[in-house]
């Protein structure tokens, strides 16, 4: 007989929960739920059956020749005898016979042999209308065989047997299940204790769960919406802090979290300091929600007040969130432009950001405010509010539909006639603008200004341009709030003040965008809200 040239060593898959066959001697009955029993009982069909199994009718590492050619995985190739008495097992026309070549060739069978024998065991008796007989004293001597051999499986083997043996329905306290698990406990490496945790109540329940990276980069609003269930007593400022910044972050617009916010600022008021104040009213203005707490806006001017002049950046933070709400008081603003604050700020390291953020409270208060009588922003001092797309739109810039609405307004209305990523005085950018005359025909931009006069109010010659300026507005996805509905603080606060300088603007909802099915049909689309507007032109371009 020729010596075999190598032997199966297969790679480990995950381990499978064990469950088990009775030994000799012992009586033995499928379990009430077991496989086993709705194979014995010959009623079930061949679909069910094979549903029950999990097992497809050809598995490269066990059934024999496979894209691999005849090396198992993670072994050498097999031997003569040894690949002829897979093939033997696999072609068993009966589990009698699977047990005969099992039981007639010791020097042959190798440990991949009891997976194919067990999977050629479900197949006889799952692939055929009325499986042949079982008995007893057959599967108890094939659990036997597989029992005395089990120490020399390496554990895929090991996984791969107790796998079969509980679909097949053996007993999950008999011998064969029981000899299997042990050998799988042997070889899989112990786990260390885990460390005692202290039990976290109240307040740091919730810091430890929101300090939790896993939290912070897969938000759960279930689990945020369970963290308001903490008693007030147990919250510290850190911790509702922390609360307040995820929800920003992950523009989780959740009013009973927002309420319970502002209810621990009104409550602490006299312990909380500007520094705090600026992070727990940050997803306010983020998320364009103003509280239901009557003295939310009163307990904020009263710390405005007594803040101001210790941290300057601190207070125009929180006049930023307060912009985007339109809730602007006006006794922190007669401070903020006051001279004294703005040549405080000039020599610190802050001071470009603090003077932008002045200048888009400056153009709040001239187009929001038309009763604000105390100091402005002197002229010398404003810079550009937004120079450039933000943030999140640039880092945004592979997902976002810029780049085929431009090239269907080129096709559609030619490169000429309108403008991509313009800045607008004082500062605020456009996705597209268009220049349109007073019968509605879109004008080359570069016959025209493309932008109107600021401030609209101070400006005589506002009423004798007779073209309009039209902005095309992409509202992308993660311009909302994490529900889809409400525009974020920001966003609202742009398409508001653009609208009160004169521009028309055309919002394009991301669910439009993304409903339109290649350049064709977003071309239509594009057509179809210009003619609604009124507008026309000529040829397509391009």
């Amino acid at each position: 007989m020729r010596r075999p040239r190598g032997e199966l060593g297969p790679r480990a898959p995950r381990p499978t929960e064990g469950a088990i066959c009775a030994g000799p001697g012992e009586p033995w009955s499928p379990s009430p739920n077991s496989m086993l029993r709705v194979l014995l009982s010959a009623q079930a069909s061949s679909a069910r059956l094979s549903g029950l199994l999990l097992l497809s009718p050809v598995q490269p590492y066990c059934l024999g020749p496979s894209k691999w050619g005849d090396r198992p995985p993670g072994g050498a190739p097999h031997a003569g005898p040894v690949q002829g008495l897979q093939r033997l097992l696999e072609q068993a026309r009966s589990p009698g016979e699977l047990l005969r070549w099992l039981g007639q060739n010791p020097t042959k069978v190798r440990a991949h042999h009891y997976p194919v024998a067990l999977r050629r065991l479900g197949q006889l008796l799952g692939s055929q209308p009325r499986p042949p007989p079982v008995e007893q004293a057959t599967l108890q001597d094939l659990s036997q065989l597989i029992i005395r051999n089990c120490p020399s499986f390496d554990i895929h083997t090991i996984h791969v047997c107790l796998h079969l043996a509980v679909l097949l329905g053996f007993p999950s306290d008999g011998p064969l299940v029981c000899a299997l698990e042990q050998e799988q406990r042997f070889r899989l490496p112990p786990k260390p204790p885990r460390p005692l945790q202290p039990v976290l109540r109240g307040g740091l329940r919730l810091e430890a769960a929101l300090s939790c990276p896993r939290v912070q980069r897969h938000p759960q609003q279930h689990l945020i919406r369970s963290l308001a269930e903490a008693r007030p007593e147990d919250l510290t400022p850190h911790v509702v802090v922390l609360l307040a910044q995820h929800l920003a972050r992950h523009r989780l617009r959740e009013p009973q979290l927002l309420e319970a916010i502002a209810h621990f600022l009104v409550a602490q008021e006299a312990q909380l300091n500007s520094k705090v104040v600026q992070k727990l009213v940050l997803p306010f203005g983020r998320l364009n929600y103003l509280p239901l707490e009557r003295q939310f806006m009163p307990c904020l001017e009263r710390i405005l007040a007594r803040e101001a002049g210790v941290a300057p950046l601190a207070t125009v933070n929180i006049l930023m969130s307060l912009c985007q709400l339109r809730c602007l008081p006006f006794r922190a603003l007669h401070f903020v432009f006051s001279p004294g604050f703005i040549s405080h700020i000039s020599g610190t390291p802050h001071a470009l950001i603090v003077r932008r953020y002045l200048s888009l409270l400056d153009t709040a208060v001239e187009l929001e405010l038309p009763g604000y009588r105390g100091p402005r922003l002197p002229r010398r001092q404003q810079v550009p509010i937004f120079p450039q797309p933000l943030i999140t739109d640039r880092a945004r810039c592979k997902y976002s539909h810029k780049d085929i609405v431009a090239e269907g307004l080129r096709q559609l209305l030619g490169e000429e006639k309108y403008r991509q990523d313009l800045t607008v005085p004082p500062g605020y950018c456009t996705d597209f603008l268009l220049c349109v005359s007073s019968s509605g025909a879109v004008l080359p931009v570069r016959t025209q200004d493309p932008f109107l006069p600021y401030p609209p109010r101070s400006c005589p010659y506002t009423t004798r341009d007779p073209a309009q300026r039209v902005v095309l507005m992409l509202r992308e996805r993660w311009h909302f709030c994490r529900d889809g509905r409400v525009l974020l603080g920001s966003r609202a606060l742009r398409e508001r003040h653009l609208g009160l300088m004169g521009y028309q603007l055309l919002p394009l909802p991301f669910e439009e965008l993304e409903s339109q099915r290649g350049l064709p049909q977003l071309k239509s689309y594009l057509r179809q809200k210009l003619q609604a507007l009124g507008l026309r032109w000529g040829p397509e371009g391009g």
